[in-house]
């Protein structure tokens, strides 16, 4: 009889322990987070407006080498055959200068994409400590690595709410 009151207790407190450890566990979506707070939705525009300026650079550039192209084949009849060839050389140079141009491009806004972001998560890790104290929670996942959870252990709103409180903008280089 000890020992199945023993083993009782011990699934009761089992259970008891997991019960509880259940409720110390919430979820955010970060991804949420970084495109919808405030100082997300800024930094995006900011991208995005400067590398459409760049592109918009770039087109123009582009049309004109179309336009130098089209002279030189225009042009073909005309001049020799070593003339035609140096222009046809210095057209691929200004092709290849013009891609290169555009990874470049390309590759820093990705880049100060990739900043922006860290500077956001900097700014989100004091309010999430501070969140996960004052409301006695010992683990926040991120929902991409949910299969499921029940939307109420889901704080992401109440985190926006807060950093947007916090901070406005993000400083982009």
């Amino acid at each position: 009889m000890k020992k199945i009151i023993c083993i009782c207790s011990i699934v009761v407190c089992i259970f008891t322990s997991n019960i509880l450890f259940a409720e110390t566990i919430h979820f955010l979506d970060y991804r949420y987070i970084l495109n919808e707070s405030i100082a997300g939705k800024k930094a995006q525009s900011e991208l995005k407006n400067k590398l459409d300026k760049n592109i918009k650079s770039l087109q123009n550039k582009e049309k004109l080498i179309r336009e130098e192209e089209k002279k030189i084949i225009q042009q073909k009849k005309i001049i020799s055959s070593e003339e035609y060839k140096k222009k046809i050389n210095d057209l691929r140079k200004k092709v290849s200068s013009l891609q290169n141009e555009r990874n470049k491009i390309l590759s820093s806004v990705a880049n100060e994409r990739a900043e922006a972001k860290k500077k956001l998560l900097e700014n989100l890790n004091p309010i999430l400590n501070d969140y996960m104290t004052k409301n006695s929670i010992k683990i926040i996942l991120d929902k991409k690595n949910l299969i499921r959870a029940d939307n109420s252990l889901d704080i992401t709103k109440q985190i926006v709410e807060l950093l947007n409180q916090k901070i406005k903008s993000i400083k982009i280089n």
